[in-house]
């Protein structure tokens, strides 16, 4: 064999065990690019729609407390009220700070402010994510992906504003968990040392802030950081295994450093001296197994909101659409190669584990609520979202081998899915942006009449509950709840408010 004929067969002996990405003829790339950004523009223009509605947000519930904290006292009397008297998480009080010095604007404006920096957050998580694997695909699939997240898991509950609109539970689990995952997108793109020395410096920062911001996204965090490591000894090879245990054994500890500063706080300590909260009540054998009722309760109320079917379709169409990574999920580095179906379903275990966990330390302060409260759901939810997803990636992904127009039906059917979820999430989403209109038009008034009778040095003045969704009122179940009545009248400079049934 001459040495040209021994180089052309090396050269096909490599091409066979190192198979290329398949070609894609410019036409049906740019057709694919047109595809996507039009589908795009649906779940875009329903966060749009979300995002404008957030306009008409007025005070409500804890709300009315915070206010006059934060415009009489500053940053510093706001968290000294959450470390030593309320509930212990110093970063929930700056995040509230944040939107609570700008008065009413702040209320108005937190839903477009927050919901663009999520979006952005899962774009830029996405877009790290397929870059890390050596995947690519359409442009603007990964915004497409990103905004399909963000409206199931902003929009697809019994309670938007709950969940999304009001600041006070939004920050506490919603946002929470979308800048956990914020955490990992340094070291997505870490690709020097320094580079993934800064990321653990973050993931350290990151850390301790989840842990003093939310309790129960904490928990998620611990969980799901366990299942990292468990799953790295199989899931990633040599050098991105080390990388990715060294980055999850630091973050886990900056969480654990956060949830001990919290937990040790006069603030965490009278909240669990105020619900009965102690160790032994609630890890009880009779706290666990209520606790256990309730999550299953939770559980069939996810799994039977269909609007979620909209984050398998676009897994989708992200598995159909992207190239590359063809010896696995890996990209140049080899990372994330391994077994992407077990990988999934250690996933799933940890969605399970981490909502049964938040379900037990949320049950002592909410009791039999806290199946109705899909507001303090949103710390698992968004892990959820992201595993829906992932499943439809890989139902994609299988597919690749098929023939065209058996790809491009399930393509098709996927796109239809996700137009039909932005649309059941768009109906209720109208409906509640016109009951805030209303309840914004009565509050508006009545905020000026009280305004101008305080300025005229009234003391005492009558005042009607303005509630939407469930809001916590002063003088909510038809007057017999005060609270927080003394504190609306403390925004107000008043000494007192009275029941009233007339709205000024």
């Amino acid at each position: 064999m001459t040495a040209d004929t021994s180089k052309t067969a090396g050269t096909q002996s490599e091409s066979e065990e190192s198979p290329q990405p398949e070609a894609r003829p410019g036409p049906a790339r740019r057709w694919a690019a047109i595809w996507t950004a039009a589908l795009t523009l649906l779940p875009l223009a329903l966060l749009g729609a979300a995002f404008w509605i957030g306009r008409l947000v007025r005070p409500g519930g804890d709300d009315w407390c915070f206010l006059p904290v934060v415009r009489d006292e500053g940053a510093s009397g706001m968290i000294a009220k959450f470390f030593f008297h309320d509930n212990g998480r110093v970063a929930n009080a700056l995040l509230v700070v944040a939107y609570a010095s700008f008065g009413v604007a702040g209320q108005r404006w937190f839903a477009l402010v927050s919901g663009v920096v999520m979006l952005g957050i899962l774009w830029l998580l996405t877009a790290s994510a397929l870059k890390r694997a050596g995947l690519t695909g359409p442009r603007g699939l990964a915004l497409l992906v990103a905004a399909m997240m963000a409206a199931v898991f902003f929009l697809a509950t019994s309670n938007t504003y709950k969940t999304f609109y009001w600041p006070a539970s939004s920050v506490s689990h919603t946002v929470a968990p979308v800048l956990a995952c914020a955490a990992v997108i340094p070291l997505l793109r870490a690709r020097t040392r320094r580079g993934r020395d800064f990321a653990v410096g973050i993931a350290i920062v990151a850390g301790a802030f989840i842990g003093t911001l939310s309790e129960e996204t904490a928990v998620v965090a611990f969980v799901v950081l366990a299942a990292a490591l468990l799953i790295s000894c199989w899931a990633l090879p040599g050098a991105g295994r080390t990388h990715a245990r060294i980055w999850c054994a630091f973050a886990f500890a900056g969480v654990a450093v956060g949830s001990a500063i919290l937990y040790m706080s006069p603030g965490a300590r009278s909240r669990r001296e105020r619900f009965g909260a102690d160790s032994a009540s609630t890890f009880g054998p009779e706290a666990l197994t209520t606790a256990l009722r309730a999550f299953e309760h939770i559980l069939g109320v996810i799994f039977t909101t269909w609007q979620y079917l909209g984050a398998v379709a676009v897994g989708v169409l992200l598995g159909l659409l992207v190239r590359g990574g063809e010896q696995g999920t890996g990209g140049p580095d080899g990372s994330l190669r391994r077994r992407p179906l077990r990988a999934v379903l250690v996933g799933f275990l940890a969605f399970l584990v981490s909502g049964y966990l938040c379900t037990v330390i949320a049950y002592p302060a909410f009791g039999a609520s806290v199946m109705y409260a899909p507001r303090i759901w949103g710390d698992f939810l968004l892990l959820f979202v992201m595993l829906l997803v992932s499943v439809g990636a890989l139902l994609g992904r299988a597919l690749r081998g098929r023939r065209w127009g058996i790809r491009a039906a399930t393509a098709a059917a996927a796109g239809v899915v996700c137009a039909l979820a932005c649309v059941g999430l768009a109906v209720p989403l109208l409906q509640l942006g016109q009951q805030m209109d209303v309840r914004a038009q009565r509050w508006d008034r009545q905020d000026r009449s009280l305004r101008t009778q305080a300025a005229r040095g009234a003391q005492v003045l009558p005042y009607t509950p303005v509630s939407v969704s469930g809001m916590g009122e002063p003088f909510g179940n038809h007057g017999k709840k005060l609270w927080p009545g003394q504190c609306v009248a403390q925004y107000y400079h008043l000494k007192k408010i009275t029941y009233s049934t007339r709205l000024p």
